[in-house]
């Protein structure tokens, strides 16, 4: 049974509540970023990444611009504690990066981690215990000062042997299971913890509150964060840090808005890849702060490659519809959205404007290295005119008339609808090529010659029904002359209303498009030509409108 009744509220407010979060607008500082890709996202992979992948994926973080990388549970299995080990061994750590490795606060677990990074040149020592009240009282069946006791019992022992390793070791604790636990208890345990370390503003502790499983709305954790902010012992030596996972689809909301209660750090994956349904998905907390003029200070240049690497290490599949780096995020399908950005991009184009601001796409789809062609308009039977005026013309350079546009987009539809399937560039460029250039059912012309003598002459050669047949017409210009020929000879009557014509390109060598709309009895008839020769374009352009007639 779907039913409500069995469920509660499980989070807890801070005992005052104050909300000066609320007054900031926006994220302008990016915080510490630190990637929990190797650990926490790893651990979520049906198939866990191998020894090489993993050092595969710590250099593409490295070169995405992270300066905190959670490398690994090194107690946890062989594989993790090697990782550690191929790292410092070969001196693969760039100097500005910090790596971290996580303990639960369990004697022979933090002994274990001290192994493993012997010799590392910097390193966060992740110590966590698990602090709700349904752990404490299900799982662990201990008192608050018992589970207050395991925590800072890790915690000298966690200095006593950083003390003993020496080099550049650094503090953070978790409160694990945070968002079931009492604030001013997880603030207690969190103070317990920085009265044994003692931190200093010049070598600061970490104390990283996380959501492990989101239960409230992202103000409620925004409020406990600023709680946390503004009566944490040592504030000035710590590093307040937050942990987004995503149980509510809240994770990016818990992050922003945690920040600006105070938080200087955010711990994530690269595309949310997580426990359950994931972390907060740092990609697109940095593309917030970049959509809105701010620097990051990650590098996401070439998203789609990031993505292609990531999906070959982990063996999973961002979904299409992923914030930034989906397939289909910078894509319109429907006719009155292509119709907004075909224009958009035009008044873009021709205004020279430097600041991005086209509707329908929030940044830049080349700034995250995407292609306008082939992923800002992609045409199924939801389309319209705009978008599919705008595919040839980004494609192809072809520019159509209103009207020609118009019918065009009825027939991409059309065959669209009746394959059952979105229809590529090429395929639209067929369409029009088939309805418009390539249409003689009745007669084409074949050759034909010019002689101005006074008015301009023209002589036809058309083939019709496999037989070749000479006409001759006269006009006040070589156009009008061919259209006067056709009209003479198959004594058909029509306005030649609407011409246009444009170079395919900058090449003195480029071709030439020319549209043509005749009407007849009401009703417009469309042809188009493509050749060097801009005549040559313009004859095709005519035969195809007139072969269009229903007199034939």
């Amino acid at each position: 049974m779907f039913n409500y009744q069995k469920y509660e509220k499980k989070y807890y407010l801070p005992p005052t509540l104050s909300y000066d979060w609320v007054k900031k607008e926006t994220v302008e500082k990016a915080p510490i970023w630190c990637s929990v890709d190797l650990r926490d996202g790893n651990q979520a992979l049906p198939i866990p990444m191998n020894l090489e992948e993993k050092l595969e994926m710590f250099q593409l973080l490295v070169d995405i611009g992270f300066k905190e990388i959670e490398v690994a549970f090194p107690a946890a299995s062989d594989t993790e504690f090697n990782l550690l080990r191929t790292l410092i061994d070969n001196n693969m750590i760039p100097d500005d990066v910090t790596i971290m490795v996580i303990t639960q606060a369990r004697e022979h677990i933090i002994r274990r981690t001290f192994e493993a990074i012997q010799g590392a040149p910097k390193a966060i020592v992740h110590l966590y215990n698990s602090t709700s009240e349904a752990q404490r009282r299900q799982v662990f069946k201990k008192t608050k000062e018992e589970i207050k006791q395991i925590a800072v019992d890790g915690a000298i022992l966690v200095k006593e042997l950083a003390e003993e390793t020496g080099g550049d070791i650094y503090f953070q604790y978790s409160p694990e299971s945070f968002p079931g636990t009492e604030v001013e208890y997880a603030l207690d345990i969190c103070n317990s913890v920085l009265d044994i370390w003692k931190p200093i503003p010049e070598h600061k502790a970490i104390i990283n509150i996380p959501t492990t499983v989101e239960n409230a709305m992202p103000h409620i954790y925004a409020s406990q964060i600023e709680y946390i902010h503004k009566n944490l012992s040592y504030r000035e030596a710590v590093t307040l840090s937050i942990h987004p996972h995503n149980d509510r689809g809240c994770g990016v909301s818990d992050a922003e808005f945690g920040v600006l209660a105070g938080a200087e750090r955010v711990e994530g994956t690269l595309f949310g890849i997580g426990e359950r349904t994931g972390n907060v998905d740092l990609i697109t907390l940095a593309m917030n702060m970049y959509s809105q003029g701010y620097d990051p200070e990650l590098n996401f240049s070439n998203l789609d490659a990031i993505r292609k690497k990531y999906e070959g290490l982990t063996r999973t599949t961002v979904h299409e519809r992923q914030p930034y780096s989906g397939d289909l995020v910078f894509t319109a399908f429907s006719g009155s959205h292509q119709d907004a950005i075909s224009k958009g991009m035009k008044y873009r184009r021709e205004n020279k404007l430097e600041k991005w601001d086209v509707p329908y796409i929030p940044v830049d789809p080349a700034d995250l290295g995407r292609n306008y062609q082939t992923d800002v308009i992609r045409i199924n039977s939801q389309s319209g005119k705009g978008g599919i005026g705008y595919i040839l013309e980004s494609n192809y350079g072809i520019k159509l008339p209103y009207k020609m546009n118009e019918e065009m987009g009825y027939l991409t539809k059309k065959v669209s609808d009746e394959t059952n399937k979105e229809l590529s560039a090429e395929e639209i460029y067929l369409v029009f090529i088939d309805h418009y250039v390539d249409y003689y059912p009745s007669f084409q012309v074949v050759d034909y010659q010019f002689n101005k003598n006074g008015e301009q002459k023209v002589t036809l050669t058309l083939l019709k029904d496999n037989q070749q047949i000479e006409i001759h017409g006269k006009g006040t210009g070589s156009l009008d002359a061919v259209s006067n020929a056709l009209q003479e000879y198959f004594g058909i009557d029509y306005n030649l209303e609407v011409y246009e014509q444009h170079s395919l390109g900058k090449s003195s060598l480029a071709e030439a498009s020319a549209q043509i709309g005749i009407s007849h009895q009401g009703r417009m008839y469309w042809g188009a030509g493509i050749n060097q020769d801009i005549m040559k374009a313009s004859v095709q352009a005519l035969v195809a409108a007139v072969n269009k007639l229903e007199v034939f």
